[in-house]
């Protein structure tokens, strides 16, 4: 059961390079299997340079790295990662890691033991100290919002942390939301098919992440794609 982890990343934090092989190598300790990373420069960023990238070429044998200009989302980086993905279990989360090493494992253990077809990971109580108001009250929105229109089981599909067996791999694909709702609109897609079993996991923040300011620009536009998914 060969396992791809897939990593979006637009301008990553200070030390991210060290900082990714640090999880990686943590999440790999233990595994039997092949762990293979993807990162997906989702446009050129100011914080990634050449040695860091170098760094974590000799660092991962047989890092997959993949590079395009232009900013597209972390919808359609994802997507770019998952399609070259040769994984049995395909996860992906955010470059930082934000979730402590044993969400991470929680969400490949319920996949490798055959749990579910996907393991979609849900934030605990805690996780709503660690946010800014504003983004709490949107995330808490937002999921009153899927409970009363949607009628989904889960209704944080928000979590940046997730994972799937390869035989849904054409089902997320066929997602199209470039930014944050594509992972709704993935949740969604899963729960109308009827095909495939959701295991809602529970994770939790590692203690020292720290949250970007919210990008006002995206709301709107975002607001409109969960329209479109009520029509869908």
């Amino acid at each position: 059961m060969a396992v791809s982890l897939i990593l979006p990343c637009y301008n990553p934090p200070a030390g991210w390079a060290r900082a990714v092989l640090s999880s990686y190598t943590r999440f790999c300790t233990g595994l039997s299997h092949k762990v293979e990373l993807i990162i997906v420069m989702d446009g050129v960023s100011r914080s990634v340079t050449e040695e860091a990238i170098d760094f974590l070429k000799k660092s991962i044998p047989g890092l997959v790295l993949i590079t395009y200009q232009e900013n597209r989302g972390k919808g359609y980086a994802i997507r770019k990662g998952v399609a070259q993905a040769t994984g049995d279990i395909l996860i992906y989360t955010d470059i930082d890691f934000p979730y402590a090493p044993e969400s991470l494992l929680a969400i490949y253990n319920a996949l490798n033991r055959n749990e579910c077809d996907v393991a979609a990971g849900v934030k605990d109580e805690t996780y709503y100290s660690h946010v800014p108001p504003l983004r709490r009250a949107i995330s808490r929105n937002l999921q009153s919002l899927i409970k009363v229109f949607l009628s989904m089981p889960v209704t944080d599909t928000q979590c940046g942390l997730k994972g799937f067996r390869s035989n849904v791999k054409p089902l997320f694909l066929k997602t199209t939301i470039k930014r944050y709702l594509f992972d709704l609109e993935f949740i969604r897609n899963c729960f109308k098919s009827k095909q495939y079993r959701v295991k809602a996991v529970p994770v939790k923040l590692n203690d020292n992440v720290q949250f970007r300011s919210m990008n006002y620009r995206i709301l709107l536009p975002e607001m409109a794609n969960f329209i479109k998914l009520l029509f869908k």
